[in-house]
């Protein structure tokens, strides 16, 4: 197992509002003595994440026993769509605004930078599938030269079970197996499933691995914005694809990030 890097540099803390001390005898005001509201709730958590956590992860941590519903986390989904207070990064992975500096330095996301957004995009998704395979008790590979780079503050290194790919097969197809960008691996260590993260890159390179790749019982996936679908299924519709095109299966990103958050509660759930 490769040595792992150290973390990050510790992001700077976030600005947070100045708590208002009561003097001797002067009396607490009737809201002051109410219950935490959810969204309260919602905040101090992820004040304790440092500012920003994954979906999986709020629903993790906030303890429901008080919440007067059946359904917490689908109330924890619209809290966060809501609330003034909470911004978006990614599918599945939201921020205080009053930590949107800290956040953002920490995640090395230069918004509106292009190199910046497909590095970040790139190391979110393929965390997310890490996570996934990892919950699901898959063994999970990420490739050597991917190691550093982030999730949710994290290196990639850090949160995979590997960076050196089982030898399952000769050495020509491995050369290839190597690049892709996750990979699930069984007890046996053989490969179950291989998945392509495509945010600007041609689709065309990740088809032809799995064609190479063709020859065992896995399954391909092409990970993408929805936008791409289009672009996906004319370049899958090619003669050279043929023998793998009922195989390979297009995965957008909101769907990826909706069975990262429901795994917590389902981790039977298939593609």
């Amino acid at each position: 197992m490769p040595l792992r890097h150290p973390a990050s540099n510790p992001p700077r803390r976030c600005r947070r509002a100045p708590v208002r001390q009561i003097g001797r005898g002067e009396r607490t005001a009737p809201s002051a003595m109410k219950k935490p509201t959810q969204e309260s709730q919602v905040l101090a958590a992820l004040r304790k994440e440092g500012g920003a956590a994954t979906l999986r992860r709020l629903n993790e941590i906030l303890d429901f026993s008080t919440w007067a519903t059946k359904t917490p986390e689908a109330s924890v989904r619209r809290i966060v769509q809501n609330s003034k207070e909470i911004f978006k990064i990614r599918p599945g992975l939201w921020a205080l605004e009053e930590c949107r500096a800290a956040v953002l330095s920490r995640f090395k996301l230069q918004p509106g930078n292009a190199k910046s957004e497909e590095a970040f995009s790139h190391g979110y998704y393929q965390g997310l599938l890490v996570e996934i395979g990892k919950l699901r008790h898959w063994q999970t590979y990420v490739p050597a030269q991917d190691r550093n780079r982030l999730f949710v503050g994290k290196h990639l290194v850090d949160i995979a079970d590997t960076t050196e790919i089982p030898p399952f097969t000769c050495e020509r197809i491995l050369r290839r197996a190597r690049s892709v960008d996750v990979i699930w691996f069984n007890g046996r260590g053989m490969p179950t499933n291989f998945y392509e993260v495509e945010h600007t890159t041609d689709i065309r390179n990740s088809l032809s691995k799995f064609y190479e790749l063709q020859d065992f019982h896995s399954g391909f996936y092409i990970v993408a914005d929805k936008s791409r679908r289009r672009e996906y299924e004319d370049k899958i519709a090619a003669s050279m694809f043929a023998s793998i095109a009922g195989r390979v299966e297009f995965l957008d990103y909101e769907r990826i990030a909706g069975m990262h958050e429901g795994l917590a509660k389902a981790s039977g759930m298939e593609w």
